[in-house]
């Protein structure tokens, strides 16, 4: 089983709405991929600030399980940020 992580932008071209979380939500569920997720508060860089890249774009994640991958991609073209011209970054979790 690969893990991902699904970091999601705050770039949708126009408004999501609840109705499409809640229908996303349950669709993720019903896939048995979908691990779990939350929104992003606020960001503090520590370290280095000079150098460091802001992550203000960032505004949430969600967790997903899947030995096929091709079947999460088709899922997340339902995400509501996908589906309002935004994007996301799908990440493969390295196995330790």
């Amino acid at each position: 089983m690969t893990q991902y992580i699904l970091l999601i932008e705050n770039n949708a071209k126009t408004p999501t709405t609840q109705e499409e979380w809640d229908e996303f939500f349950k669709i993720a569920r019903e896939s048995g991929l979908f691990r779990g997720g939350s929104a992003i508060g606020k960001q503090e860089i520590v370290g280095d600030t000079h150098s460091a890249h802001s992550t203000d774009f960032i505004g949430g994640y969600m967790n997903f399980d899947s030995d096929d991958k091709q079947k999460l991609l088709d899922l997340l073209k339902k995400h509501p940020v996908a589906m309002h011209g935004g994007s996301m970054h799908l990440c493969e979790m390295p196995k330790t």
